[in-house]
């Protein structure tokens, strides 16, 4: 099987990569760029631990081949904070203690995000309704729904 050449944009850079026809982006991202912020949970989309966006859309990486990222914008955990500055959702999540073992908080974050870009002021029903595709086994998720709705009122005020 011939492997496919695949240039995309991933967190602003543009980057290349050789994959497997049925690779998929989970994979490319980890295994061929180095980004492993993005983490496999289940391998059926049913976990949101791989979480990225893809043009914008929030997809689950494990469903998406690496070869359909090719010429598209791909945002991982990698690319939330601005060098050291975290993102306020970053720093809100560590205030509140929102996370315990890591494994869900990339998912998470990259989900919220995606909401806070579409609904800046959020209701709590519309933070766990747009992260239920989001599973973690650790928090109860209640200190991370208060960090995303932290998160949302400061970067209201902040614009």
């Amino acid at each position: 099987m011939s492997r496919i050449h695949v240039t995309t944009t991933v967190n602003g850079d543009e980057v290349e990569y050789l994959c497997e026809p049925r690779e998929t982006l989970l994979d490319c991202l980890r295994d061929h760029v180095g980004l492993t912020g993005a983490k496999e949970g289940c391998g059926t989309g049913d976990c949101g631990a791989c979480s990225v966006t893809l043009d914008g859309r929030l997809v689950c990486s494990c469903l998406v081949l690496g070869a359909e990222a090719e010429g598209k914008k791909v945002e991982t955990i990698e690319g939330l904070a601005d060098g050291d500055t975290l993102h306020p959702l970053q720093r809100k999540f560590i205030e509140h203690a929102a996370l315990q073992c890591g494994i869900c908080t990339p998912g998470i974050l990259i989900a919220a995000k995606a909401l806070l870009e579409k609904t800046p002021d959020p209701t709590e029903t519309e933070v766990r309704y747009w992260l239920a595709g989001n599973l973690c086994r650790c928090t109860g998720y209640d200190k991370i729904i208060r960090a995303v709705m932290d998160a949302a009122a400061e970067m209201r005020e902040a614009s």
